[in-house]
């Protein structure tokens, strides 16, 4: 096993504080003794004494190991290995309130390219049930008489979360999580009500016309179709159109 040899010292020009540094130092440990979930770290004095520092600076390097789940405390074990949840990481983070316009943008342009991109998965790991519920949701939204051109959040949700959970991806699932409260948010700000104003001529792609497409048409045509259905989006993020 490789030990902690090297002290820490900071450089005038150093802009990380010493607990960045001890914080970083530990995790070169973990990769470089090829830790796995379940292992133990050597004890804070066994940390302070290698690196030069005090116990304290170990314990709050320890504290943002923690915050992240990649450590954990355990009775008569101390700090061991923790596999993050790293999605759920990103989601605490991204309150939208606290988040800039430029950056809620941006999450809005990533779920774009996600779900233009989804296709192939998609289709190749759809199920007969996960079909007859995609139909089921978009049943309940017609009957409910929603104008098909407005934002309908609670439909949005459904419906693109299922297409989501089809594709069979675990992250790009949780990524559904991430983005619906800062739509909710971007929805209830009407930053982007514009985009749902389509060009003269163009044609609305429902919910229905997907759900049609997927189960009657192909990875590609799907693809287009979708690609067709956020082209609202499209010529307000970009200017451009399909």
């Amino acid at each position: 096993m490789k030990h902690l040899n090297e002290k820490i010292t900071l450089a005038e020009n150093d802009s990380s504080s010493l607990v960045d540094r001890v914080e970083q130092s530990i995790i070169d440990y973990i990769k470089d003794n090829a830790l796995k979930v379940g292992d133990a770290l050597p004890k804070e004095i066994e940390f302070a004494e290698s690196l030069g520092v005090s116990r304290t600076a170990i314990r709050e390097a320890m504290l943002r190991l923690r915050t992240l789940g990649l450590v954990e405390s355990r009775k008569h074990r101390g700090m061991v290995i923790m596999e993050p949840d790293l999605v759920h990481n990103f989601e605490k983070m991204l309150d939208p309130a606290l988040v800039d316009i430029k950056k809620l943008s941006n999450l809005f342009e990533l779920r774009m390219m996600l779900e233009v991109g989804m296709a192939d998965f998609v289709f190749a790991r759809k199920t007969s049930r996960q079909l007859k519920e995609l139909e089921d949701i978009v049943i309940n939204s017609e009957e409910q008489r929603c104008d098909s051109l407005n934002f309908y959040l609670e439909a949005e949700k459904q419906f693109h979360g299922k297409l989501y959970e089809m594709a069979g991806n675990d992250i790009l699932k949780k990524f559904q999580d991430i983005f619906m409260p800062i739509f909710q948010y971007v929805h209830d700000m009407n930053r982007y009500q514009a985009a749902y104003i389509l060009p003269e001529g163009g044609k609305h792609i429902s919910h229905r016309d997907l759900f049609e497409e997927l189960k009657h048409g192909t990875p590609s045509s799907f693809r287009e179709l979708m690609r067709e259905h956020l082209n609202p989006h499209y010529i307000k993020v970009l200017g451009i159109s399909c």
